[in-house]
C-alpha cells in the first residue's frame, strides 16, 4: 500500500522562492555598499594624513613637496614642530582655559536641557507645545547675528557686583545659550519616546515629578545625554569665534583654538606648527569621543526616530 504523502502548501512554497530570489538580488549590493563606503572613510581619512606628516616636516620641507612624498625612503622627519608649540610659553596655560571653559558649558547645557526637555514632554502647562516651538525655532539663527548684541549685554552686565565683560563666565553663558536649543530638542525626543506605562506606574506609586525624573528618566537617558555630550563637548572645545569675540584680545584668557590661530603670521605662515598643536589639541575631543561612544549611536538614533 502507498503511504500518503503529506499536502504541500503551494503558497509556502512560492513564497520561499520569492524570498530567497529577493535576497540574491539583495546580496550584490553589499559589497558595494562596503566599497563606497571605504572610499568615503578613504576620502575623510586622507586630509587627516596629510596633516599629521606635515606636522613631522620643516617648513622647507613642507613648501618644497607634497606630504605624500614624506612616506617613502629617505625619510625626514622632525619632531622639532611638537617642541615648540609644547614649550611655547602660554600653551599649557591656553590648554587649561580650554578645559575651563568646555567643561562647565558642557555640564550647564546638559542639565538645563535635561530639566527643561522632561517639562516639554511629560509636564502639561500652558502654552508648552508653543515654547516649545520658540525653543526650535532659535536653531535656525545665525550664531553670527547674537554676537553684537550679547557682547553689548555682558558689557554692562555683572554678577554680585563681578563684571562678566572680558571673563570666562561671558564664555560660559554664551555657549550655553548656544547650545540649548539643539540639546532640548534632542532630548525632548528622546524622553518624549519614553513607554508611558511607566510613567503612569510612578504616578499610581505616589512618585512626584522630582523622583520621577531623578530616578527614572535619567538612567534612561544615558545614551541620549552622552550623546549630546560628545556633541556639546566637541563644539565649544574647537570654537573660535564664540572665545575670539567674548573673552577680548587679553592671552591669559585665551583658550587652545585661539592660540593656535594666533600661531600662523598675517601671510599664511608658520602653519607646520599649526598642525602639530591641532593634534596635541585633539586629545581630550579623542579620549572623551572614546569613552562615551558605545552610547553614541544608541543616544543618536533613539533622539531622531522617538518623539
Amino acid at each position: 500500500m502507498t503511504q500518503a504523502q503529506a499536502p504541500v502548501a503551494v503558497g509556502t512554497e512560492l513564497g520561499e522562492a520569492r524570498g530567497q530570489s529577493e535576497i540574491g538580488r539583495r546580496r550584490p549590493a553589499r559589497p558595494v555598499l562596503h566599497i563606497v563606503l571605504a572610499v568615503i572613510m578613504v576620502m575623510w581619512a586622507v586630509p587627516a594624513v596629510g596633516l599629521f606628516v606635515a606636522s613631522f616636516r620643516t617648513a622647507e620641507a613642507t613648501n618644497a613637496s607634497g606630504w605624500w612624498t614624506a612616506i617613502v625612503p629617505p625619510w625626514e622627519f622632525t619632531f622639532a614642530n611638537y617642541d615648540y608649540v609644547l614649550n611655547r610659553a602660554g600653551f599649557w596655560d591656553s590648554f587649561l582655559n580650554s578645559l575651563y571653559i568646555t567643561i562647565p558649558a558642557t555640564v550647564l547645557v546638559v542639565m538645563i536641557s535635561a530639566f527643561a526637555a522632561y517639562a516639554f514632554a511629560w509636564m502639561s502647562f500652558p502654552g508648552r507645545n508653543a515654547l516649545f516651538v520658540i525653543v526650535v525655532g532659535l536653531l535656525v539663527v545665525p550664531l553670527q547675528v547674537t554676537l553684537i548684541p550679547v557682547l553689548a549685554l555682558f558689557r554692562d552686565a555683572s554678577i554680585g557686583g563681578y563684571e562678566i565683560n572680558g571673563t570666562i563666565l561671558a564664555v560660559w553663558l554664551a555657549h550655553t545659550g548656544y547650545g540649548l536649543p539643539f540639546a532640548v530638542y534632542l532630548l525632548r525626543n528622546y524622553i518624549g519616546g519614553l513607554p508611558r506605562e511607566l510613567f503612569e506606574a510612578a504616578e499610581i506609586d505616589g512618585a512626584g515629578h522630582a523622583t520621577t525624573f531623578f530616578r527614572l528618566v535619567l538612567p534612561m537617558s544615558v545614551p541620549v545625554l552622552a550623546s549630546l555630550v560628545i556633541f556639546q563637548f566637541l563644539w565649544v572645545w574647537n570654537d573660535l569665534l564664540v572665545a575670539l569675540v567674548y573673552l577680548g584680545p587679553v592671552p591669559a584668557n585665551h583658550p587652545l583654538s585661539v592660540t593656535l590661530a594666533n600661531l600662523t603670521t598675517n601671510f599664511g605662515g608658520n602653519w607646520q606648527f599649526v598642525t602639530a598643536a591641532a593634534f596635541v589639541s585633539m586629545i581630550i575631543p579623542i579620549i572623551v569621543f572614546f569613552a562615551l561612544q558605545r552610547y553614541f549611536v544608541r543616544g543618536i538614533t533613539g533622539g531622531a526616530v522617538k518623539g
